[in-house]
């Protein structure tokens, strides 16, 4: 049998299942703090759940209305603290929810419950005066010096209400974030492995021993069938909707807690209006949508909450779910949305921790630390999260591991910039002015969608590049062999899928021939032996 070679005899650390952003942001943390650490991911980095968010840093406004007053406040500090990690993948984002006194909702969440107690003659209702006081709880539970606050919008007036019904007068907006969730996977991926991880995507657990001291893990390459076996301290399951079958099949344990397996699915459209704004839109089956500017030409709407029971690697946007949403954001636009405006949807499986909730949407989004220290070596799962607490959720993962491994350092992540994140949050056009007047061969959206991208290191990669020959094969787009190049050594791109769905998504972009004359020129260059992955 191949055997994939051994890094070395050490015994490491951590050995962290999964490449999502929990577990790339675990990994970083802890190789900060001086931990020899190994990540194995079976597929690409963020293939599964942490590419198919609705790519949003949000304190969970609607989590208000199930009390989750911990995990929004979490959530509304980390947003700035992100912010300021990541200005190029991440950036201030104003949502608009329009309102209508007439509106009504199915709802059975904690506060209609004790609405309808209280005031039985508002049952089905979220007046206006309760939404603009849990915009005020979501202003003022965490601190916000970057992003403004709520305010009282006339859409009769304003730009966001053009497109809207007419019925709708009255808006609050507020502020959240946007992040290029895929991309900030890979930065913590990459950030690890500066700080001494070994990152090993396509590399799958086999199965695993566990010592009274150690665990042996058995590593399967998922490409070539190779095969290795490393030992580690303490294990961190963090295979996200994999979770509890990895501690049953491939670590061969009881799992004590369980996950519920939610599908949150999107469509992407046609762009459906000229502003840079967003909108929260309320359902009346008590759930809620955003409408996101996404991609410069296009619009993003989602996501369902859908009980997901097959295999999360089959979760598909299916028709019933399709139709949900244009009909669901149809009731705000003035002008229909149909299936014909769509071009492309997409879905992820949330693997939130099962409380028991009645529903879906009803589920916590709060994440669950679980430590087995049953007969031997640590073994810490992690069930639940959502991607703005990820950076917290590492610290708090660490500080449950700590007892085993003293002398390493405490937290220092928070304020730490990731890689090309080193500028101002609001020193993204000045960056693009730089990049562009360095490189002026450059097309303007070209030199956007770079530092967007890469930030800083946008300049690091078209180093010594004076003329847009010199970035090589272009294969549309603004995809160039220079770019293809930066991402199979630094950033871990094995296929086109990982190039035009997860680095970026030049997919809406590129014609299927296109993306299939990158996929053979990455085949090639790989069996050439060229770049990080095909080195390995």
């Amino acid at each position: 049998m191949n055997t994939m070679p051994e890094a070395s005899a050490e015994v490491y650390d951590l050995l962290i299942i999964g490449g999502g952003v929990n577990g790339c942001g675990i990994a970083r943390d802890a190789a900060g703090r001086g931990y020899t650490v190994a990540l194995a991911e079976m597929n690409d980095l963020a293939s599964a759940t942490s590419s198919a968010s609705t790519k949003l840093f949000h304190g969970g406004l609607r989590y208000l209305e199930y009390f989750e007053f911990r995990l929004v406040r979490e959530a509304l500090i980390e947003r700035e603290t992100l912010l300021q990690a990541m200005p190029h993948i991440s950036w201030p984002m104003r949502f608009v929810l329009p309102y209508h006194e007439d509106m009504r909702f199915e709802s059975e969440t904690p506060t209609s419950k004790m609405l309808s107690a209280v005031m039985p003659w508002m049952r089905g209702r979220r007046p206006a005066w309760l939404i603009r006081l849990g915009l005020f709880l979501y202003d003022h539970l965490g601190t916000h010096n970057i992003l403004p606050g709520t305010s009282t919008i006339d859409l009769r007036t304003d730009p966001a209400g053009k497109v809207l019904q007419s019925r709708f007068e009255k808006a609050f907006e507020y502020s959240d974030c946007w992040v290029e969730d895929s991309r900030l996977v890979v930065l913590n991926a990459r950030d690890a492995e500066r700080l001494g991880a070994r990152i090993m995507p396509r590399t799958e657990v086999v199965d695993a021993e566990r010592g009274s001291d150690h665990w042996t893990v058995h590593l399967r390459d998922s490409e070539t069938g190779a095969t290795q076996s490393l030992e580690a301290k303490a294990v961190v399951n963090a295979a996200g909707p994999w979770v509890e079958s990895v501690v049953r099949s491939k670590l061969g344990l009881d799992a004590k807690e369980g996950v519920r397996l939610v599908r949150g699915s999107h469509i992407v459209t046609r762009k459906l209006f000229d502003h840079d704004k967003c909108y929260f839109f309320q359902g009346e089956d008590g759930r809620i949508i955003f409408a996101i500017p996404y991609e410069n030409d296009f619009t993003l709407i989602g996501t369902t909450d859908q009980e997901h029971d097959g295999k999360p690697s089959e979760a598909a946007c299916t028709p019933e779910e399709r139709d949900y949403l244009c009909e669901f954001a149809s009731r705000y636009f003035e002008t229909p949305v149909t299936p014909d405006d769509i071009v492309w949807t997409y879905s992820g499986v949330r693997p939130l921790y099962d409380d028991g909730a009645s529903s879906a949407t009803a589920a916590t989004r709060d994440y669950v630390l679980s430590l087995n220290t049953d007969d031997g070596a640590p073994l810490l799962s992690v069930f639940g999260g959502k991607i703005t607490t990820y950076r917290r959720l590492a610290e708090s993962a660490l500080e449950k591991l700590a007892d085993y491994f003293p002398g390493k350092t405490g937290d220092w992540t928070a304020g730490k910039t990731l890689p090309g994140g080193d500028f101002p949050v609001d020193g993204f056009e000045r960056l693009v002015e730089s990049l562009a007047a360095a490189h002026p061969y450059l097309e303007p959206r070209q030199a956007r969608r770079l530092v967007r991208a890469y930030g800083t290191e946008a300049e690091v990669m078209l180093r010594g590049k004076t003329s847009a020959a010199d970035l090589g094969r272009d294969f549309g787009a603004g995809l160039t062999e220079t770019e293809v190049n930066w991402l199979m050594e630094h950033e871990y791109a094995a296929t086109a899928e990982d190039v035009v769905w997860r680095r970026s998504k030049l997919g809406l972009r590129l014609p299927e021939e296109t993306i299939a004359d990158l996929a053979l020129w990455m085949k090639n260059k790989r069996k050439a032996g060229n770049g990080k992955i095909a080195a390995e």
